[in-house]
């Protein structure tokens, strides 16, 4: 009977050693192991065996990518406005043993050291620059937050301004000062319009201007060289004329006379309001003229007639 009471407690020490030396550890997080309070190492994640009763688990760190709620606060800006700020930032840790044992509260560090430096960088900045410069300041909490928690084996990923709301008054004054400016860029783009428009139509009239000038000036230049070839047209004919008269004095003047005087009929008897005309005393002369037209004609022909015949030759009779 001793004997078995000896085996039985044999095996209940032998399973609970078992359950205190046997460690599983989840994927995604790292246990430390203490001995005697002591940090001695890191378990990762899978099956390990520890020193049971000498050992022991000292902290569970969460490997993953935390998310920390950063709770709004008042901040008093470059230029004295009050704006209340909240933000959010992602960590994670990288060193479970320094995350476990060089900071007392992780979450809490972290927090109160972004509330701090939020503080003291948005407080070198206007108002004017902290509305619009989100990303930059996002940037400068992320360097300054990531250094000074590197020591606790945290790398910080991530920090975001969540929302970052004025006063009142200051959103009211704000919405009036971005009316204002719209309506100012609205008039500007008016007078400029205007303006344009003024300067276009000047051009096109200036355009119609020098096209008119310069067609005046082409139109006289045109006029001027047809009279010049009126004129020397002219002169021709009357040095053709002058030519013929010296030739035949009076019968050459009596016929250029008569020409223009039939010419002056036919366009007379052409017309349609006169169908009946009557003709001066001095028509008489001109059809006198006409007739010497003839003797003209009959002279020049002899002539034409006696250069043609050989030289020694009789004439025709008659």
């Amino acid at each position: 009977m001793g004997a078995l009471i000896f085996v039985v407690a044999l095996v209940v020490v032998a399973v609970v050693l078992v359950f205190a030396g046997v460690k599983t550890v989840n994927q995604g997080f790292n246990w430390t192991i203490e001995r005697f309070g002591k940090y001695t190492r890191t378990l990762a994640p899978g099956l390990h065996l520890i020193v049971p009763f000498i050992d022991r688990v000292g902290r569970k760190m969460n490997m993953q990518e935390n998310v920390l709620d950063i709770p709004a606060q008042k901040v008093i800006t470059k230029d004295n406005a009050t704006v209340q700020v909240d933000a959010v930032a992602f960590y994670q840790v990288i060193d479970a043993a320094r995350a476990a044992y060089e900071v007392q509260n992780l979450h809490l560090a972290i927090t109160n050291l972004a509330l701090t430096n939020i503080r003291s960088v948005m407080g070198n900045m206007a108002l004017d620059e902290v509305l619009s410069k989100r990303n930059e300041i996002n940037n400068t909490l992320l360097a300054v937050i990531d250094q000074a928690t590197n020591p606790w084996g945290v790398k910080v990923l991530r920090i975001e301004l969540k929302d970052i709301a004025p006063p009142e008054d200051i959103v009211v004054a704000m919405g009036r000062q971005m009316k204002a400016e719209r309506e100012k860029r609205a008039t500007i783009l008016e007078a400029e319009g205007v303006r344009e428009s003024s300067i276009q139509r000047a051009q096109g009239e200036k355009q119609s201007a020098i096209l008119i000038a310069e067609g005046k000036r082409e139109a006289a230049f045109r006029e001027a060289e047809a009279r010049e070839r009126q004129a020397e047209a002219e002169a021709r004919a009357t040095a053709v004329v002058a030519q013929a008269i010296a030739g035949n004095g009076t019968q050459a003047i009596n016929y250029f006379l008569g020409t223009k005087y039939v010419e002056a009929l036919a366009k007379m008897g052409a017309s349609n309001n006169a169908k009946m005309f009557f003709l001066p005393v001095e028509a008489a002369g001109v059809m006198a003229s006409i007739a010497g037209i003839g003797e003209l004609a009959k002279e020049a022909q002899a002539r034409a007639a006696e250069a043609a015949r050989p030289r020694g030759s009789v004439p025709p009779s008659g």
